[in-house]
């Protein structure tokens, strides 16, 4: 479940499942991508944001562009991790994020991911709307 915080972040509780977890026993590296995507997503969701009705409504999709991530310390079977997501820029048609990945106290993983609009019939990027890009503007850090 995901809740927003006084601090403008938001915060989104995964279960590690064996599906997640590679030969050795940890989570695969590849899937903290998975947890930071879902994390925006329940974020937006909980925001009032709803992907699917603006690619329909609106014609606008988010794109990832860009991402720089760092593992510290491994994830494993049945951990419950804290996802925190914070906005630490709003550009015209961009987005760009700082994501945690976190075990009781200890940062696992750490990531910068810029989001970008774009139109979903040309994938070609466009500004947010007045609407969207006001209600981003709020939880900007």
């Amino acid at each position: 479940m995901a809740t927003e915080t006084s601090r403008k972040d938001s915060e989104l509780h995964i279960r590690v499942y064996y599906e997640d977890t590679d030969a050795g026993g940890i989570v695969y590296y590849a899937n903290y991508l998975k947890f930071f995507e879902r994390a925006r997503t329940e974020w937006l969701r909980q925001l009032g944001v709803n992907q699917s009705d603006l690619a329909v409504s609106a014609q606008r999709v988010f794109v990832v562009k860009q991402v720089e991530i760092q593992y510290s310390k491994p994830a494993a079977l049945d951990d419950l991790l804290t996802i925190r997501s914070q906005i630490t820029h709003l550009g015209a048609a961009s987005i760009h994020f700082h994501q945690e990945a976190w075990l009781e106290r200890e940062l696992l993983c750490s990531s910068t991911i810029q989001v970008v609009c774009v139109d979903a019939n040309t994938l070609r990027p466009t500004k947010f709307d007045l609407n969207l890009r006001t209600l981003l503007s709020k939880v900007q850090d």
